[in-house]
C-alpha cells in the first residue's frame, strides 16, 4: 500500500525563512551605507593588516610600484663575512617578513649578486621607519609565561598559552636572548621516539643559568619570541642539564626546520650595511593610470548599458547591484588594505564581468520560466534557484584557480589573484542576494506586470496568465 509523506516545510522553517527575508533588505542597506563611509576620503576604521591601531586608523587606497612609485633600498653584507647563498636567502626571508608586518603590499625583496639584498616597497609614508625595521639584526627572546596566569602542562590557567604568530604580553620580561644561544647546537632532526625534534643549546654562563632556571620551572611554559611575536611556546618537562635540550611536539619536517632556522637566524645572521636609498618613480606613470581607469570606466558603462537595453527591468536591477558591488569591493580593498597594481585593476575588471555573467544566467532562466507558463513571482524565484548551481560551480572554479596563483605566484601575480578572489566572492553576494532582494520587491508591484519589461512577448505573458487562471478554475471544478 502506497504511503504519502508530508514534505511541507515545518512552521519553524517558514518562520526563519520569513525572518531572513525581512532582515535581509536591512542588512543590505546597512552594509551599503558602511561601504560608502569607508570609501569616503578621510574615513577612519580598523586596518586588518594592523588591527592593534584600533578603529581610528586613516584609510587609503594603496597603489603599487607600477602606478605610484615607492622606495628602493639596497643592503650589503660586509665582505669579510663571506655569506653563503643559503645565508643570503635567510636574510632575504627575514627582511621580507619584517616589511610584511607594516601592512605594505606588493613588496619585492630579492638577492643581488653574492652579498646584496634589494628591497622595493610601494607608496611609503615613513621611509625611515622601514629602513630601521629592515636593517636591525632582530631580537630573539625566551620568556617565562607565569604559571599563575598561563597555567602549566598539568593544569590550565586563566589565560590561554599564546600560539605561533601571536604577540607576547610586552610586560613579560625575557630570561634569555638569542645572543646567548649556541647556533652550532641548533638542529632539526628525526627522532624515533618523538618524531621530529629541534635541538638547541646555550653557550658560556648562559648554559648554566638556563639549566638552573629550567630546574625551578618544571611543567611551566616558556615562549620563544622573535620581534615581539611568539614562535613556539613549549613546556619544560625536566631540568635541562648543561643548558642543551630539545623541543618536541606536533612537528613535521617543514615546521621543525622552520623553528630551527628561526633559532639560528631569528636575528639576521650577519650585520648589513645600507648601500643606497632612493625613491623610484611609477614605472607606468600617472597618465597611464588615468588611461587605464578611463578605459575600465568606459568598459563598465558599456556593460551596464547592454544590461539595460537587452534585459530592461532586470537589467536596471543588475546595474544597481553592480554599483553596490563596486562600493563594497573598494571598501574591502581599503580595509585589508590591498595594494592595487595594473594587474590588480585587471583582476577587478574581470570580476565585474563575472558579476554580470551571474545576472545573465539568472535573467535568461527567468525568461524560460515565464515562457513555460509560470507567474512572474514564481518565474523570478525559479530563475534564481535554478541558475544557482551553475553560478556556484563557475565561481568556485575561479576561486580555486585564483588561490593557486596567490599561494604559488610572484608578488605581482599574488596581487592579481587576491583582487580576483575578493571580486568573485563579492560578486556572488551582489548577484544572488542584492539582485534577488531588489527583484523580489519589484515584481510584486503592478507596474512590473508588463511583458516588454522582461523581454518576452505579450502572447507569452498572456499565456502565462491564462494558463494559471485555467488551472485554478479546473481545480475548483474538480
Amino acid at each position: 500500500m502506497a504511503q504519502w509523506r508530508n514534505h511541507a516545510p515545518s512552521p519553524a522553517t517558514l518562520l526563519s525563512s520569513r525572518l531572513v527575508r525581512r532582515l535581509l533588505p536591512l542588512l543590505i542597506l546597512v552594509l551599503g551605507a558602511f561601504a560608502i563611509y569607508i570609501d569616503l576620503p578621510g574615513s577612519r576604521f580598523m586596518v586588518l593588516s594592523n588591527p592593534d591601531t584600533g578603529f581610528t586608523q586613516p584609510l587609503e587606497t594603496k597603489l603599487g610600484l607600477d602606478l605610484k612609485g615607492g622606495l628602493q633600498i639596497k643592503y650589503m653584507v660586509p665582505s669579510q663575512y663571506s655569506p653563503s647563498s643559503e645565508d643570503m636567502e635567510v636574510i632575504r626571508t627575514i627582511m621580507e617578513n619584517r616589511i610584511n608586518t607594516t601592512g605594505a603590499g606588493e613588496i619585492v625583496v630579492q638577492t643581488v649578486g653574492s652579498n646584496q639584498i634589494q628591497v622595493e616597497v610601494p607608496d611609503v609614508k615613513d621611509p625611515d621607519a622601514v629602513r630601521q625595521l629592515v636593517r636591525q639584526t632582530g631580537t630573539l627572546e625566551f620568556v617565562l609565561l607565569p604559571p599563575e596566569t598561563y597555567g602549566t602542562s598539568q593544569a590550565a590557567g586563566s589565560v590561554a598559552v599564546p600560539q605561533k604568530g601571536e604577540k607576547i604580553d610586552p610586560s613579560l620580561e625575557a630570561q634569555f636572548t638569542g645572543a646567548e644561544l649556541d647556533a652550532g647546537k641548533v638542529l632539526a632532526r628525526y627522532d624515533t621516539t618523538y618524531q621530529w625534534v629541534v635541538d638547541f643549546g646555550f653557550k658560556g654562563d648562559a648554559a648554566t643559568r638556563f639549566s638552573d632556571w629550567t630546574g625551578e620551572h618544571i611543567d611551566d611554559f616558556f615562549a620563544i619570541v622573535l620581534d615581539g611575536k611568539v614562535v613556539s611556546a613549549p613546556s619544560i618537562n625536566a631540568k635541562i642539564e648543561g643548558g642543551s635540550g630539545f623541543i618536541y611536539g606536533n612537528f613535521d619536517a617543514s615546521s621543525a626546520k622552520e623553528l630551527a632556522t628561526i633559532l639560528r637566524y631569528g636575528a639576521l645572521p650577519y650585520p648589513v650595511e645600507e648601500l643606497d636609498v632612493r625613491e623610484i618613480p611609477a614605472t607606468l606613470g600617472q597618465s597611464f593610470l588615468n588611461q587605464t581607469l578611463f578605459a575600465g570606466g568606459v568598459g563598465i558603462l558599456l556593460v551596464m548599458l547592454f544590461m539595460l537595453i537587452y534585459y530592461r527591468l532586470p537589467g536596471v536591477v543588475a546595474d544597481l547591484a553592480l554599483v553596490y558591488y563596486g562600493l563594497v569591493v573598494l571598501a574591502i580593498f581599503r580595509i585589508i588594505p590591498v595594494t592595487l597594481t595594473l594587474a590588480g585593476i585587471a583582476g577587478f575588471v574581470l570580476s565585474v564581468g563575472m558579476a554580470v555573467d551571474a545576472n545573465i544566467l539568472i535573467f535568461e532562466r527567468t525568461k524560460e520560466e515565464l515562457r513555460a507558463g509560470k507567474t512572474l513571482i514564481a518565474a523570478t524565484e525559479a530563475g534564481f534557484n535554478r541558475a544557482w548551481n551553475s553560478i556556484f560551480d563557475s565561481n568556485v572554479s575561479s576561486m580555486i584557480t585564483a588561490s593557486i596563483l596567490y599561494f604559488f605566484g610572484t608578488p605581482t601575480v599574488k596581487g592579481f589573484a587576491l583582487v580576483l578572489m575578493i571580486g568573485v566572492a563579492t560578486s556572488m553576494f551582489s548577484a544572488i542576494t542584492v539582485s534577488r532582494t531588489m527583484l523580489r520587491g519589484i515584481v510584486q508591484q503592478r507596474f512590473a506586470e508588463r511583458a516588454w519589461l522582461f523581454g518576452v512577448s505579450n502572447e507569452e505573458f498572456q499565456a502565462r496568465a491564462l494558463s494559471g487562471r485555467y488551472r485554478r478554475e479546473g481545480r475548483r471544478r474538480v
